[in-house]
């Protein structure tokens, strides 16, 4: 389980992120939504451990991200916004670096490594050093490292940023057959994304939670276009009471 409790971030008298609470449980796949510079990628910083909070905390599998943090990361896979990686690595050594610092070792190692690998279609780059890599093969490198080590969390900022449509749809579905025994949060401003593969939807801005429902409820208020709802709470207007958050 993923847990939020007033969860705040603050740089001088600016409010990045304002008093978030939320829990999330696992085969859910949560698509927390806002426009650019509505705090997505600064909570998720703060509920991995990269980004301390001004106040509140997060908790993964029971384990506090401030005061037990290790156990915490443990639990979970994380592919941040941008995918940064050692260029000068290829994806071959990148993983390997990522299977020691998960611990992996033996025949779960060789399996795990061959699977991730497969799933994301990296064979034919695996020789080639990151940096020579187009943006979609570095997104991909980015995903088979928070999916290496077969976390109980997936934490995914931007998932299917700079992927083509088929490659897009692959990993979509691979988020749906990940969902059945994992909590997955994806951070998005693309709206597609959570019409394609989310459970629960939640919609901030300014750092507050706006609305928390299931994308069908909410593009049944927008007439079945998710856009329009969109557009409408983060610009100021109004949902029904039962799909406001509280």
């Amino acid at each position: 389980m993923l847990e939020t409790k007033g969860l705040t971030k603050r740089y001088g008298r600016h409010t990045v992120v304002d008093d978030l609470s939320f829990t999330c449980k696992p085969g859910e796949v949560l698509g927390f939504l806002g426009p650019n510079g509505a705090g997505k990628s600064t909570t998720m910083k703060m509920v991995t451990g990269f980004v301390t909070p001004s106040t509140g905390t997060a908790s993964i599998c029971g384990h506090d991200i401030l005061t037990d943090t290790l156990a915490a990361q443990r639990h979970m896979g994380y592919l941040p916004e941008g995918a940064p990686l050692y260029a000068e690595m290829t994806p071959r050594q990148f993983l390997d670096f990522v299977a020691d610092v998960r611990g992996l070792t033996g025949i779960d190692r060789r399996q795990r490594l061959d699977e991730v690998i497969s799933l994301l279609h990296l064979a034919p780059v695996l020789a080639q050093s990151i940096d020579t890599l187009s943006k979609g093969f570095k997104r991909r490198v980015g995903l088979a490292q928070a999916i290496l080590h077969d976390p109980d969390v997936l934490i995914l900022d931007e998932p299917t940023d700079g992927l083509d449509p088929n490659q897009k749809h692959e990993v979509r579905q691979l988020i749906r057959s990940m969902s059945e025994d994992k909590l997955i949060v994806i951070s998005t401003h693309i709206l597609e994304e959570v019409n394609a593969v989310c459970t629960r939807a939640i919609i901030i801005a300014n750092g507050r939670i706006l609305v928390d429902d299931t994308p069908k409820n909410l593009t049944d208020q927008g007439d079945g276009d998710l856009d329009a709802v969109f557009r409408r709470v983060t610009q100021g207007g109004d949902l029904p009471e039962a799909e406001v958050a509280t």
